[in-house]
């Protein structure tokens, strides 16, 4: 081939990936400006601090957004150690043996499992293999045996396991080897490399991948799990004596992916509900939006403290 041809080739193949690009992202704006146009005018204090009524179609979402901020963070926080600990092992310690093959194909089968089938294994698994089995043991009526948050949040932190691990992994690797050889010469051990040196330099990366998890605005996981179709109520107890509202882990809830599920296949007056479906979905496109914001600034943050 000349290179006149070469020229014209690559020129093509240039503009259309460009084209593609460019494509998406139109996809996205028209999508984004649609939610806007039609949720921004549904938005007001009364919409985002009060409970739905009259069978949703009047009220607010607050129990929604209450609930998918709680299960958002309880799925970091059971996700983040189990993610960061199998990645610390894959990349410090098991490198590229026969074992280390077999966790990273079982990782990779894992991201491409669909999410409803997470939700039936929650159901199956920590439903009622492990909460009804807590109940037999323990001798108590119907508690642990039942869908609520832990068990929805345990799921998606199934879900978003293997993006965890493939963040950290690449959060570790990106840290260079010369500080890991200058920690040996001085005399560290393995676990005091990883421990000091290592992660707080991934730190910043570790942060992004946990935050960035696709779970926030997903349905099937806890269809069967924890959602709760209407719950005005907020799932929290008070502590005795001192009057502390907490969150109660296992207590049902309201979220805002399954709300809209809800309104726009479950609803008695689909169009009464229509307006309401937009502003929740721009309330949930918020949310990821600030969650994505979030990790940016601990990134940039972290980053200027390992410097």
């Amino acid at each position: 081939m000349t290179v006149g041809k070469r020229k014209i080739f690559n020129s093509f193949f240039q503009g259309l990936c460009r084209s593609m690009a460019f494509l998406a992202m139109a996809v996205l704006i028209v999508i984004l400006v649609k939610v806007v146009t039609n949720g921004v005018g549904v938005i007001n204090l009364s919409f985002l601090f009060k409970a739905p009524r009259e069978g949703m179609t009047e009220g607010g979402i607050f129990p929604a957004i209450f609930g998918t901020v709680c299960i958002t963070m309880l799925m970091i926080v059971l996700a983040i150690p189990v993610g960061v600990s199998a990645a610390i092992y894959l990349t410090e310690y098991a490198g590229k043996n026969f074992l280390g093959r077999i966790i990273r194909a079982s990782i990779n089968n894992l991201a491409g499992v669909p999410s409803i089938v997470f939700g039936l294994f929650g159901v199956g698994f920590f439903v009622l293999f492990i909460g009804r089995g807590m109940d037999k043991i323990l001798g108590i009526p119907l508690l642990f045996g039942q869908p609520a948050m832990l068990w929805a949040a345990s799921t998606l932190a199934l879900l978003v396991l293997p993006v965890i691990i493939v963040s950290t992994e690449e959060a570790l690797n990106s840290v260079s080897v010369s500080l890991r050889e200058a920690a040996f010469a001085l005399g560290a051990t393995k676990w005091q490399v990883v421990r000091n040196v290592v992660l707080p330099q991934a730190r910043s990366g570790i942060l992004t991948g946990a935050i960035l998890s696709r779970g926030a605005g997903e349905t099937a996981p806890i269809l069967f799990t924890g959602c709760a179709y209407f719950l005005p109520r907020l799932p929290v107890f008070t502590i005795p004596y001192v009057h502390i509202p907490v969150i109660n882990p296992l207590d049902q809830f309201m979220e805002l992916s399954y709300h809209i599920f809800i309104m726009a296949t479950q609803s008695t007056n689909v169009a009464a509900t229509r307006p309401i479906q937009y502003g929740t979905t721009l309330v949930l496109i918020a949310l990821t939006f600030l969650l994505n914001l979030s990790a940016i600034i601990f990134r940039i943050y972290f980053r200027k403290r390992s410097r």
